[in-house]
């Protein structure tokens, strides 16, 4: 190939088509849309201030009810990412570009498959990074007050079971996670300020990779960011994934209340689990009739997901 401009513009054109299409179809299959709620943002960062309101209707008597959003301000900061990847110059004028439409392609997956990454850290850190009540997402002491208006003594409540059972004498396991997804709001939150791109420096004059290096430059840019929603619709434990560790932590879910004691109808419908309990959790909730043949009351009680990014 005779490297021109015009030629570098065509190669640009087909790389980034090639990457669009990519992506599109990672991001279609992706583990983040299941369980993150995805807020646009058109700034540094977005401050989710409502999020100490769990959304409810009340009957309207006499003036409205003004919800006060209390000091519960969480931030999510945008961050920026990109990958980049180099062509030979001598592969271009060889014209030996067919192993590098995959390089693009694994650009678009990596790219389209960052957003699942984000949420899978989140998850494992989950007792370690806080929410927006200031205590870690995954916590034994969130407090919920006895009156709307978050006014009162507050009473502590556990979306977390660390495993070591009663005094403290059982090994902790791997953690699975019950969510509840069914809503529009979900447990963590997914924030797109740019969507990821593909570019290229492609100049054959005015270019210091070229000149320097023989190279031209390609690569993926985003931003965005990821973070916690509400507590109340997840639960994490260490204990074993067996009938009764996951009746207590489903009740655990279903009577939480907001501030005041109104019911919240939590009720989980996806279990997250990494590989190593991914066989435990299809015996519990896939199979018809336990090992004695008798029925299995928790035949998809949930919807079982093993995303790659769990440990």
């Amino acid at each position: 190939m005779i490297i021109t401009d015009a030629a570098l513009v065509a190669l640009r054109t087909s790389f980034r088509k090639t990457f669009a299409d990519a992506y599109a179809q990672f991001r279609a299959d992706s583990f983040y849309q299941r369980v993150a709620f995805t807020a646009p943002s058109g700034s540094r960062s977005n401050t989710y201030g409502w999020l100490g309101e769990f959304p409810g209707m009340r009957e309207w008597i006499g003036d409205r009810v003004i919800k006060d959003l209390k000091e519960d301000k969480y931030e999510i900061l945008n961050r920026l990412w990109e990958d980049t990847v180099s062509v030979r110059r001598t592969d271009m004028e060889d014209d030996n570009l067919g192993m590098y439409t995959g390089m693009v392609q694994g650009l678009a997956e990596a790219a389209g498959r960052h957003p699942d990454e984000l949420i899978a850290e989140l998850m494992t850190n989950g007792t370690l990074q806080t929410c927006y009540d200031g205590q870690y997402f995954f916590d034994t002491d969130h407090p919920v007050y006895p009156n709307h208006d978050g006014t009162g003594v507050a009473a502590t409540v556990s979306n977390f079971n660390d495993g070591t059972g009663p005094g403290g004498t059982d090994v902790p396991g791997p953690t699975w996670y019950l969510l509840d997804t069914r809503r529009t709001f979900k447990p963590f939150i997914f924030q797109e300020r740019s969507p990821a791109e593909f570019d290229a420096l492609t100049d054959a004059k005015d270019n210091d990779q070229v000149f320097m290096k023989d190279l031209f430059l390609y690569g993926a840019r985003a931003r965005h960011a990821a973070g916690y929603g509400f507590w109340q619709m997840a639960y994490a434990s260490r204990a074993p994934l067996t009938a009764a560790n996951f009746e207590d932590a489903r009740l655990a879910m279903r009577t939480v209340t907001a501030d005041g004691g109104r019911p919240l109808g939590i009720k989980p419908s996806i279990i997250v689990v990494p590989p190593s309990l991914q066989s435990d959790a299809n015996r519990l909730f896939k199979t018809m009739v336990d090992a004695n043949g008798a029925s299995n009351p928790h035949y998809q009680a949930v919807e079982v997901l093993d995303p790659d990014w769990l440990a």
